[in-house]
C-alpha cells in the first residue's frame, strides 16, 4: 500500500471514530463553558471544550509519535 493512501484511510477511520463518539457524547455543554445571552444575540465561548479537545489530541499524537 502506497503511503499516502495509508495515510488518508487512518485519517478517514479516525474522523468515523470521532464521530461515533459525538454522537453519544454531548461535548460542547462542559462547567466552564461561557454562554452570554443578550435580547438579539447569543455569545458562546467553548473554553472548558477547547481544552479538553487539546488534551485529547495531544494524547493522540503523542502516542501516534511513539509507535511510529
Amino acid at each position: 500500500m502506497n503511503g499516502i493512501s495509508k495515510y488518508i484511510m487512518i485519517t478517514g477511520i479516525i474522523l468515523f471514530l470521532i464521530g461515533l463518539v459525538m454522537q453519544f457524547v454531548p461535548i460542547g455543554k462542559l462547567p466552564g463553558d461561557i454562554l452570554i445571552k443578550k435580547e438579539h444575540s447569543t455569545i458562546y465561548f467553548p473554553i472548558t471544550t477547547c481544552i479538553v479537545i487539546s488534551i485529547f489530541l495531544s494524547l493522540v499524537f503523542y502516542f501516534v509519535g511513539k509507535f511510529r
